[in-house]
């Protein structure tokens, strides 16, 4: 059975979260929590909050084993980009593009058979 939990408009960009979600991809829950307490980019503490929601999620909701548990599942995709404009030279301006991210968290407790 699977579970999962979603963090929605969280204010990195979605290549940056990506490099710490390659980290954590199909290991236990025990396991990418540590891995995520002791990574030292700013992506990591979204991304342990959103990991414990969907532990929560699957103990609470399908009454599964902690134990057992793995992150089948990593993603995050772009969610809306926030445009603001930089004052440059001669009258100009250019365009910011603050970027933002959905992540998306699936555990499980058994590999799906392919």
């Amino acid at each position: 059975m699977k579970a999962y939990a979603r963090m929605n408009h969280v204010r990195q960009s979605p290549y940056k979260v990506r490099r710490v979600l390659d980290l954590v991809r199909g290991m236990p829950v025990e396991d990418a929590e540590d891995v995520l307490t002791h990574t030292q980019r700013r992506a990591s503490n979204v991304i342990l909050k959103c990991l414990r929601s969907a532990i929560a999620n699957a103990e609470h909701n399908m009454a599964l084993d902690r134990e057992e548990l793995f992150i089948a599942e990593a993603y995050a995709d772009e969610g809306p980009t926030l445009k603001r404009w930089r004052p440059r030279a001669r009258g100009r301006a250019t365009r910011i593009r603050k970027r933002t991210s959905h992540i998306t968290i699936v555990v499980a407790d058994e590999m799906e058979k392919a």
